[in-house]
């Protein structure tokens, strides 16, 4: 029978079939029964059932009373709820119920019930997922819309749903849930500021964190709403960001994370936002502009960012924020640079100029994350990066802070490995950044030991990697050396050098642990420890640290045995590497994980480790260059010519063979060897015989085959071979042969009677020959040499001019342009140094005679005959010759002691001479016998003349030199404490009176009171005192005042009683004394010691005599400001400092005993040393450099190759012990006597005529003021010196004239002093490097040149005395470059300034370690503007490697 349907409208309740009435009168298992019925129907219904709608119409409103809406089971309350879903299904779009608070009620009952979603492994899960799925496809909260309490429903339901959310939900629910969000958002009215927080705070870092899957939902929600969304977030930025408005939301202080997020999540939802960050990053707030510029660095250098082209504003202002004046601010917009470069290579042209500036940065941690950013960059892609940025790393590898310069040379090396050694981005990218190598080894310039043993660390794993198979090994170093510039090859030299004197340092102190223990014993092993941790990292530790692995060794019997094996000569690559693990294994300490004095004993073993070079290295090497001989090699796929991989091997075995000598010894390589000595290659040849006198001491026993091939090779190279050749091959019969006086004399012989002056070109190779035998055997030919020397050497070469010379205005030439007459020449006269210095004896006077020729020839400018048929490029070579001749027989104390005054001053004006190639080459070899202790410590004072030089870089050398010479001299007494007795020859400060002497007999000092005079000796004085002024060590600077002070009592020895004299030496004094005064504050106190005068200069002191007399003109007090010396830093690339500061000093006890006429022990900075001897048996004998045969003079500011004399490379240990004595007694035949007497006859004009200038003395005293304003104007005005002419306009020798002559010249040159018009005079040449040394035609106003007696000298010799020593020749002023005659129109522009000026021109060259920030502190404008950045030091590097040629223009009446 079929059910009649009830109304609903009579209030009564209708329940589905089978459901009875649902009330708290039933249990909750049955009620649960009867929901789910109600549940199943409620599902079953759809929108269509009209009368099913209102039949359970009260059903529905019963369902949402609080009876089932607040009821304590949750299966009811889910039942429900679900119920309560269909309900507004089924009634939709209107629902059953119209009271708003019931509606707020439900909606709240549902969002809890969603609660439920959380455990998806609930038996009911599905149930809850029901749930969602019905309201999100409804829509059901839409209803909400309508009442006032919706934002609280809204607020609710959405920080249920993201709280449920995990991941183990599938992608439906995440689906469901942004459908029922984004609803909510899209088809809302509003979006409240809490709602929206409760989205926003999911992308808050911390909650993100927390909750990625809540994360993802908000992040896929607003990507859905991102159109409707956008106006509110933009309404929120607003109040937070323009308005200041934080308490609008819990959020303001995370609103840049949020920003950045919203940014990743949809650009489009901040479209309005963003240029509101630009007002942000010029906001007054340091920490606000630090949150935006962070903000930005991640929105701009993500990876798919198009934001730096969608808002170019935005980016422009960010860039502008590299110049904050806020530290952190720079340093994160650095940090960025690395992201940006990687993820946006377009932007890097944009970045580059502004990491420039940062690179210079007043800020360590700035510089070197600029490094980082650049480098991290290169190593992801080396196209990431250009030529510029790369500079910037090159440039901070100077920088004055070593976190910084080690970051960019790891950078560097890194860099290097990856794509040159590995070749990872092919050949063109290797070859872009090839000079990479060279840059990281010019580094071992640095005087920082820090800087060398990184350099030493990279070499060993980035160029040449030790863990390299053997053959691998040795073609990667071959093919790096052959490719090296000749400054890097002068330094990797250098560092196999160092390594190898500290491998014998180590091994000392091992000698002296087996000796028996004594006082002698301890003394000896604590020096050897000073000198060993001299060579490690941070000294003053590594003293400490030294002395506890000392007692190891006397402790320790397996370390000890570990480290012998280790620095013995026989050991191998790999047995090293063992040595080092054993030895750092018996030290490590597992409860120490950080282990200082671990980390010290791993440095030295790094150094002293052979790690790349054994026998089998060098047979593998031997076998590279045979492959490239033979043609088999990969020569040009390296991208090098075979013929230089070939002599680049050589010259790479020449080197090795001096660190490595035993690893030579296999008869395959002496094979290879001889082999490469028979090629045409000069060099090659050349290589190879330097080779054999290292390494060939036992091939007599060993390889007797390789000594019968070597013999008559030898013996040819010696006869005809070339100059260097025959040098090498002398030098290999002495160290191989045992009977070398035969051998010697098979080969002196034949020489000695082929000699004929007639054909110079063929006497060049047989003079060198003879002159190394005379040295290396004196006595066995100690006649024919004495009648060689006399009768032909004199005679017949050097009072000969054969041959007319070539009509040139040049002052130099090419070496393959030189008269070979003049070579022979020049090899004649070194050829008489080799002999003097074998002999070393002067009993029959040869060296005073031989001295006095050397003068003669500087007296008469090198041409010795004078009878004009010298070219003047000759001339100059013979004037070089003859002072480097000079200075090297000074360095042999028999010789020292016979030089004069005089001759001792003809020698040091050739550091003044008119070519610029004779000034250089000759300070360098004074350079070269100072800084070996050779030459005595007068010589030094030769280098104050540099200061009259007009080229900038030969000051700026001269001055390195002087810089370095002091400091070794310094570190010698300091690590010497036995030589007090010495000190008159060691002690730096007492070169003053060597240099007021010198200056005191200065030819250009003619007038006593001239005052332009007096401001040229204030100069030179000044460039002495400066660097010996620039600490005050044991009150040095009272030391050299009261020295000064003892010099004006007593008289000059060269003339006692000629007032006159005495007066220049007391004005000089009284310079110096106005120099100190003014430079110093501490001047007057007490000096130390009474200071010792050298008696070979200045009389004793007379007690009665008490100068105290001023011999200053007022006018000169001006000149003379005060102000603080300024400290120097010596550049590798000029001279290169001490291999190791524990270097043994090559010097002799007897050349330290300078005549003096008081007590010696009178060093202020170490009162009360003991006496002792200096160690002679470190002395080399390697003679002077031949000039002739260079290719090219070296440049200015380098050393002379290396690679070309190996005595520069010999470690001391292979050095000759002692000197052979020369004879005692030297027998003439009648025959000899009267030629030998020829020398003795050959004696100098008077000097005290030479060198008076032409008078003309350039009028510029008003330029050369020295108040400050004056010096800033002149500041300005010649910020390039190199560029602006010299005070003395001609720098050529001046024209020969009488000494009448002198004071009208003088008047003429100071007629136009008041002229305010100057000529350029000067320009730079890039082409002809001789242009400065053009001679120049004379104007109007100089004199004529007096007449020339061209009275020929004859063969006879007592015509070659007469023609000598005649008093008529004409006196010539040597070497002084002259003043030019000016006149009012002409007057030349001024150079340089006092020394004062000059120091503010060189400001650049001398603060290259000092940081002068400048900040604007305007808050409209924070940046730091780009000229204020700072360099660590000079980053203009090829200064080192460049040389400027200087010349006069010539005027219109010359040109004509």
């Amino acid at each position: 029978m079929a059910h009649a349907k009830p109304k609903a409208n009579d209030g009564k309740i209708t329940y589905p079939p089978g459901v009875k009435e649902i009330s708290d009168k039933i249990s909750k298992e049955e009620m649960v029964r009867r929901l789910k019925m109600v549940v199943k129907t409620f599902m079953d219904m759809d929108q269509d059932s009209e009368d099913e709608k209102e039949l359970y119409l009260n059903l529905a409103l019963h369902l949402a009373s609080d009876f089932f809406l607040k009821h304590p089971d949750k299966d009811v309350r889910l039942l429900v709820a679900c119920c309560l879903a269909d309900i507004f299904r089924i009634y939709a779009p209107e629902a059953p119920y119209t009271s708003p608070d019931k509606l707020k009620d439900i909606f709240m009952f549902i969002t809890r019930q969603l609660k439920g979603l959380e455990d998806t492994k609930s038996a009911q899960f599905n149930r809850y997922f029901y749930l969602l799925e019905n309201i999100a496809w409804v829509k059901s909260y839409n209803i909400c819309f309508e009442l006032e309490d919706s934002n609280d429903i809204f607020t609710q339901l959405y920080r249920t749903l993201f709280q449920v959310i995990n991941n183990g939900h599938n992608q439906k629910v995440h689906m469901h849930m942004v459908d029922l969000m984004s609803s909510i958002v899209c088809e809302g009215d509003t979006v409240s500021q809490e709602l929206l927080d409760t989205v926003l705070v999911n992308l808050v870092p911390a909650h993100k964190n927390l909750n990625k899957q809540a994360y993802d939902l908000a992040k896929a929600l607003l990507k859905r709403t991102a159109q409707a969304v956008e106006p509110y977030i933009t309404n929120f930025f607003n109040q937070v960001l323009m308005l200041g408005k934080t308490s609008i939301s819990d959020l303001s202080e995370h609103v840049f994370d949020l920003i950045l997020e919203l940014y990743n999540i949809d650009s489009h939802l901040l479209l309005s936002v963003l240029p509101q960050l630009e007002f942000k990053l010029k906001s007054n707030d340091n920490e606000e502009r630090l949150a935006v510029v962070k903000l930005l660095a991640k929105m701009f250098g993500a990876k798919d960012s198009e934001l730096a082209s969608q808002n170019k504003p935005l980016w422009q202002c960010y860039l502008g924020r590299f110049n904050d004046i806020h530290v952190p601010i720079r340093l994160e917009c650095v940090k960025f640079a690395s992201h940006c470069l990687v993820n946006h290579p377009d932007l890097a042209k944009d970045l580059t100029e502004f990491l420039k500036v940062r690179s210079h940065d007043p800020e360590e941690a700035i510089r070197h994350d600029v490094i980082v950013s650049i480098v991290t960059a290169a190593k992801k892609d080396l196209s990431l990066v250009n030529d510029h940025l790369l500079n910037f790393v090159r440039e901070r590898t100077l920088d004055k802070r070593w976190r910084v310069r080690r970051e960019a040379m790891m950078g560097l090396a890194q860099i290097y490995k990856k794509y040159c050694l590995q070749a990872e981005a092919g050949k063109e990218a290797s070859k872009e950044i090839s000079w990479i190598k060279d840059k990281l080894l010019h580094i071992y310039y640095q005087n920082s030991i820090d800087d060398k043993l990184l350099v030493e660390r990279i070499f060993a794993q980035y160029m040449v990697p030790h863990n390299l198979e053997t053959s691998e090994r040795m073609k990667c170093l071959y093919y790096l050396y052959a490719t090296l510039d000749t400054n890097a090859v002068k330094a990797l030299n250098e560092m196999w050098k160092c390594q190898n004197m500290l491998r014998h340092h180590v091994r000392d102190l091992l000698d002296l642990h087996k000796q028996q223990k004594s006082d002698t014993t301890d003394k000896a092993i604590f020096s050897k420890v000073m000198i060993i941790a001299k060579n490690l990292p941070d000294p003053g530790k590594a003293q400490d640290f030294m002395k506890k692995f000392d007692q190891f060794l006397e402790e320790d019997e397996r370390i000890r045995s570990q480290l012998d094996v280790l620095v013995s000569p026989n050991c191998s690559c790999k047995l090293a590497e063992g040595c080092v693990r054993e030895i750092t294994r018996k030290l490590s300490n597992p409860k120490q994980p950080t282990n200082p004095f671990l980390e010290m004993v791993k440095f030295l073993l790094e150094r002293i480790a052979p790690v790349h070079i054994d026998t089998e290295s060098i047979s593998a090497l031997i076998k590279q260059i045979n492959k490239s001989i033979d043609g088999t090699a990969d020569d040009e796929e390296e991208g090098v010519p075979t013929d230089e991989a070939i002599r680049a091997g050589l010259e790479l075995l020449k080197v090795l063979s001096f660190t490595h000598s035993i690893s030579f010894h296999s008869a395959e390589t002496f094979e290879s060897l001889l082999q490469c000595l028979k090629m045409e290659d000069e060099k090659v040849a050349e290589a190879a015989l330097q080779i054999f006198r290292n390494t060939g001491q036992k091939i007599e026993d060993d390889f007797p085959h390789i000594r019968s091939a070597l013999l008559p090779v030898l013996q040819q190279k010696a006869k005809k071979g070339t100059a260097r050749q025959a040098k090498h091959a002398i030098h290999c019969i002495h160290a191989i042969f045992s009977s070398k006086e035969t051998q010697f004399a098979q080969i002196f012989e034949p020489l000695h009677k082929s000699l004929d002056p007639s054909n110079p070109e063929q006497l060049i190779t047989p003079l060198i020959s003879i002159g190394h035998i005379a040295m290396l055997a004196p006595e066995q030919f100690s006649a024919p040499l004495k009648s060689l020397v006399a009768g032909f050497v004199v005679k017949d070469l050097l009072m000969n001019d054969r041959f007319p010379a070539k009509k040139t205005t040049k002052l130099w030439v090419p070496d393959d342009e030189v008269c070979p007459e003049t070579l022979t020449k020049i090899q004649a006269m070194k050829m008489m140094v080799r002999w003097l210095m074998g002999m070393r004896t002067n009993i029959n006077k040869s060296g005073t005679s031989t001295l006095r020729l050397l003068t003669a020839i500087l007296h008469s400018d090198g041409d010795l005959t004078e009878q004009g048929k010298i070219s003047k490029p000759d001339m100059s070579r013979l004037r070089l010759a003859a002072g480097c001749a000079v200075l090297k027989l000074a360095q042999e104390p028999c010789y020292y002691e016979i030089i004069t005054l005089e001759q001792f001053q003809l020698c040091a004006l050739v550091m003044n001479d008119e070519c610029y190639q004779v000034r250089q080459i000759f300070a360098q070899k004074l350079n070269k016998g100072l800084a070996k202790l050779r030459l005595p410590l007068e010589y030094m004072a030769i280098f104050s003349l540099c200061a009259k030089d007009p080229a900038k870089e030969r000051r700026a050398h001269a001055r390195q030199c002087l810089v370095k010479n002091i400091n070794i001299r310094r570190e010698y007494l300091k690590q010497h404490a036995a030589v007090s007795e010495k000190l008159l020859s060691l002690l730096p400060e007492y070169v003053v009176p060597y240099t007021i002497h010198l200056l005191a007999h200065d030819p250009d000092y003619v007038k006593v009171q001239d005052i332009e005079q007096l401001k040229d000796i204030k100069e030179c004085l000044w460039f002495m005192l400066e660097i010996l002024m620039v600490k005050n060590e044991n009150n040095s600077h009272a030391f050299i005042r009261k020295m000064v002070e003892n010099i004006k009592q007593t008289k000059d020895v060269q003339g006692p009683d000629d007032p006159k004299m005495n007066e220049k030496l007391y004005t000089v004094c009284d310079v110096a004394m106005n120099i100190i005064i003014s430079k110093s504050t501490t001047y007057s106190l007490e000096s130390p010691k009474d200071p010792v005068l050298p008696a070979k200069y200045f009389t004793h002191p007379d007690k009665n005599f008490n100068n105290s007399k001023n011999y200053l003109p007022s006018e000169m007090k001006a000149f003379f400001t005060p102000g603080k010396p300024k400290a120097t830093n010596v550049l590798g690339a000029v001279n290169k400092p001490l291999s190791s500061a524990g270097k043994q000093a090559q010097t002799k006890s007897s050349r330290m005993e300078t005549m003096s006429n008081a007590s010696s022990n009178s060093n202020p900075s170490s009162p009360g040393r003991s006496k002792g001897r200096l160690d002679s048996s470190e002395i080399d004998h390697s003679e002077n450099e031949d000039i002739t045969v260079m290719k090219n003079p070296p440049l200015p500011t380098k050393k002379m190759d290396k690679r070309e004399d190996p005595d520069h490379l010999r470690s001391e240990s292979d050095k000759p012990r002692g000197r052979k004595k020369a004879a005692s007694g030297l027998s003439l035949d009648q025959e000899d006597r009267s030629s030998v007497e020829l020398l003795d006859q050959v004696k100098p004009a008077k000097t005290g005529q030479r060198g008076r200038k032409r008078a003309a003395h350039t009028s510029d005293s008003d330029e050369q003021q020295w108040p400050e304003e004056k010096r800033s104007k002149d500041l300005l005005e010649n910020e390039d010196e190199q560029n602006s002419p010299p005070k003395k306009t001609k720098r050529g020798r001046p024209p020969k004239a009488t000494s009448e002559e002198v004071p009208k010249g003088e008047t003429q040159g100071k007629g136009g002093k008041r002229s305010k018009k100057r000529a350029i005079a000067v320009e730079r040449e890039d082409g002809d490097g001789d242009n400065e040394n053009q001679e120049q035609k004379q104007k109007r106003t100089r004199q004529p040149r007096a007449p020339k007696k061209s009275q020929r000298i004859e063969t006879p010799e007592s015509d070659v005395t007469e023609s000598l020593s005649m008093e008529s020749t004409p006196q010539k002023k040597r070497g002084r470059p002259p003043k030019m005659a000016t006149t009012p129109q002409s007057q030349p522009k001024k150079t340089f300034r006092g020394g004062r000026s000059r120091r503010a021109v060189n400001r650049e060259d001398d603060s290259s370690a000092e940081m002068d920030s400048h900040h604007d502190s305007s808050l409209e404008n924070m940046d730091i503007s780009q000229e204020s950045s700072v360099d660590g030091v000079n980053t203009e590097e090829e200064n080192e490697l460049s040389t400027l040629r200087v010349r006069r223009k010539p005027s219109k009446r010359e040109r004509r």
